[in-house]
């Protein structure tokens, strides 16, 4: 796909949470043609004859196409978009593998524990020739209100984008900007894209915690609950990805940037932030169920792979181990045995320049 500026292109979604449907609402309302695939099987049969309605930053009402199946939603598409929970990546990945083919492009949104190589690689041993771009982060952040409602609340100003092989990644680039607008920045590899995203160093303090408040199901604003012992955790946290990062060649920017760059927040550190934001937005309100993302994926595909890195590359994270104990204490699941793309990424026998190799 060597031109899209200004091209329509066909969109297929897998997912309809609330980055996919607010996704479907974005390319729809800039002109794109735009397919749903619900790898459960029921999430989009409401859309099959309702409009999909957007409210927030870019309120709307557009119709949207529903595939049956992953074959489907491949045959029909030019560029695919994974917009599902990191913990779906693998098994929606191997059910689309089959049906993609030579010159399309999958952008996985946002992508963790190297789910993006895994497609990569198993696509190559499969004979084809495909793209894997990554978020680091969703362009979008929304809220699903129902079947057919999403409430878009933020188009995050910078978004970086790394790309599968790393020779495609200006077309990616392109692509993603043809799509969703501007703002987008390249990212070293895949890996860079995998580190950048800073949920797991915030959510998982944040519900460690805060857990009787999520067993009890109460009403707990997130960012007024990122006291400064929360935001002390956070940060060594933080400390420890970047200098797990810095092993592998890759600088990364502390979490206050990324506050920053996709809030507009102007305090210099965590807890003032965290004070920032209470009082501009009032929320969002933290998890009240304990299969929360923040524990089920958070934990296995972003702190236990920092954990994974760290052994690779020879870098101690005591503070990340201690937060995957503490949530694998309290919640009774052992979630470094949840992560299953560590196993076929064989990181337990890698090494820095091998993995790197591979990027």
């Amino acid at each position: 796909m060597t031109e899209t500026a200004g091209k329509r292109l066909r969109v297929g979604i897998a997912g309809t949470g609330a980055i996919a449907l607010a996704s479907a609402a974005w390319l729809r309302q800039a002109g794109h043609g735009v397919m749903l695939w619900s790898p459960g099987g029921q999430g989009a049969e409401a859309l099959r004859t309702q409009p999909l309605e957007a409210s927030g930053v870019q309120p709307c009402a557009v119709t949207v196409e529903v595939a049956d199946d992953a074959e489907r939603l491949c045959l029909a598409s030019e560029v695919l978009l994974l917009a599902l929970p990191v913990n779906g990546h693998r098994r929606v990945m191997d059910a689309l593998l089959p049906f993609l083919r030579d010159g399309q492009t999958v952008i996985v949104s946002s992508m963790a524990s190297l789910s993006a190589l895994y497609l990569h690689e198993r696509a190559r041993r499969a004979g084809k020739r495909i793209t894997v771009a990554s978020f680091g982060t969703t362009v979008l952040t929304a809220r699903r209100e129902s079947g057919t409602q999403v409430k878009v609340m933020t188009r995050r100003k910078a978004v970086g984008v790394s790309a599968l092989p790393g020779a495609d990644l200006a077309e990616a680039l392109a692509l993603c900007s043809a799509l969703f607008g501007d703002g987008f920045f390249p990212q070293e590899n895949t890996l860079a894209s995998a580190l950048a995203n800073v949920n797991p160093q915030s959510h998982g303090p944040l519900a460690v915690f805060n857990w009787t408040r999520i067993e009890r199901a109460e009403n707990w604003p997130q960012y007024h609950c990122m006291t400064p012992g929360v935001a002390r955790a956070i940060e060594a946290l933080d400390l420890e990805r970047r200098a797990v990062a810095k092993a592998f060649g890759i600088e990364l920017g502390p979490i206050e940037e990324h506050f920053a760059r996709s809030f507009g927040t102007a305090s210099a550190r965590l807890e003032d932030i965290a004070a920032e934001l209470h009082a501009k937005r009032g929320g969002p309100p933290g998890p009240v169920r304990t299969d929360t993302r923040y524990v089920t994926e958070d934990m296995p595909y972003g702190l236990a792979f920092v954990e994974a890195l760290g052994r690779i590359a020879g870098v101690p994270t005591p503070a990340t181990r201690t937060i995957v104990d503490a949530a694998s204490l309290v919640s009774g699941t052992d979630f470094r045995q949840e992560n299953d793309l560590l196993a076929p990424l064989n990181l337990a026998g890698e090494t820095v320049a091998g993995l790197l190799a591979r990027l």
